[in-house]
This record gives C-alpha cells, sequence and structure tokens, in this order.
C-alpha cells in the first residue's frame, strides 16, 4: 500500500522554505527522554525530518544520525541547514534490517493513512536492533482526514496507536503521553507521544 499522498506532498513541496525556516524549536524534552534509552553515539534514523531542526539537535548530543524526509523539497532545505545529504525516503521504501539504535518519528507517521501504518510500524520494528527505541508523534483524534491547510492527517486515539504497534511482545515497553501544542497551522491540538524499545528477542 503506498503511503503518498499528492495533495500533503504537494503542500510540503510549496512551502518547504516557509516550513523548514520557520521559527521552531528542536523537540529537546521528547529527545532527551529518546536519548536516555539510547548508548552513547548511537546510530539514529530520522523520519520526516523537516527542516532539520531535531536532527540538527541529535547531532549536537554525539548521536550519528541519518536524516531522511519524503519531500524531495524538505530534504533539499534540510541538507542547507545541516551541511550533510539528507535523503528522501518514503516509509514504504524502508527495507533495512537491525540497521539503527533508534528511530525518530516526529510529526510525520501521523501523515500515514491508517491502513497503511501497522505495515510502516512493522518495517520501523524490523530496521531497529534488538533493544533499539522508536519515537512518534500523532495528533490526537477519533477520524482520519484534512486540516484546514490541506494536509492528511490519521488523528488517533490512544488504543488505535496500541494497535498499530502491534502484539504487545516484540516491545519491551510502550509508553503513550498526551498533551497541549500546535503546529504548523497554529491551531490548539492534542497530541499523542509513543515512546517504545523493541524486545531483544524480536
Amino acid at each position: 500500500m503506498t503511503t503518498r499522498d499528492s495533495r500533503t506532498l504537494d503542500f510540503y513541496a510549496a512551502e518547504a522554505g516557509a516550513y523548514a525556516g520557520r521559527e521552531r524549536e528542536a523537540e529537546h524534552h521528547r529527545i532527551d527522554l529518546f536519548a536516555r534509552r539510547l548508548p552513547a553515539g548511537a546510530r539514529i534514523l530520522e523520519l520526516g525530518c523537516g527542516g532539520g531542526q531535531d536532527s540538527e539537535a541529535m547531532l549536537a548530543r554525539g548521536f550519528d544520525v541519518v536524516p531522511t524526509d519524503g519531500s524531495p523539497e524538505l530534504a533539499r532545505e534540510a541538507e542547507r541547514r545541516l551541511g550533510r545529504p539528507v535523503g528522501v525516503l518514503l516509509f514504504e521504501h524502508l527495507n533495512e534490517v537491525d540497521a539503527y539504535d533508534g528511530v525518530w518519528a516526529h510529526a510525520c507517521l501521523l501523515h500515514a493513512p491508517r491502513p497503511a501504518l501497522p505495515g510502516i510500524i512493522d518495517r520501523i520494528h524490523a530496521a531497529l536492533r534488538p533493544n533499539g527505541v522508536l519515537y512518534a508523534s500523532f495528533k490526537s483524534g477519533e477520524a482520519e482526514g484534512r486540516d484546514s491547510l490541506g494536509r492528511y492527517f490519521n488523528y488517533l486515539s490512544q488504543p488505535d496507536v496500541v494497535t498499530a504497534f502491534g502484539t504487545a511482545s516484540r516491545w519491551s515497553s510502550l509508553d503513550i503521553e498526551e498533551d497541549e501544542g500546535s503546529g504548523y497551522d497554529r491551531m490548539p491540538t492534542r497530541w499523542l507521544h509513543a515512546l517504545a524499545v523493541k524486545s531483544p528477542e524480536s
């Protein structure tokens, strides 16, 4: 199943410069929680890196970060910030196995179609090494739809997130926190933050 939504990709293509260049702080609090579970110098794949702010913060912490985005235009913007190559990667093209200590997916898997999300989590799980850590954030809701800017969101509940992450035994832990925030549209938003650790036996 394809994870491309042409309207969403067209939005990021048109808005890449403004989106990447806006005054946005890296997610330092979430990065700290993520980093505490990783070994020093851990290899991290970032999905949907956007303007590269979070990759920049993780690189500053001494991690070996592989930044990627599904939008070629945003990848180019992130390259300007980071001074290093940024891969163009759609979720369904992630095929690596036991390659990363961590996968950082801030505000990107929320664009994946609901039916495709479990398969994407399967790919991320396979790409993680034993005891690898996944962080992903989603906009909270009950039904998929589009925001005022025309972007597709899957809008998940906490039980939806648990279901998408699959069999509980393949994760040593799965913690989900909910808080209030916003996004590029500046609208009040309930966010779900999932932090999962891959089981060493899976």
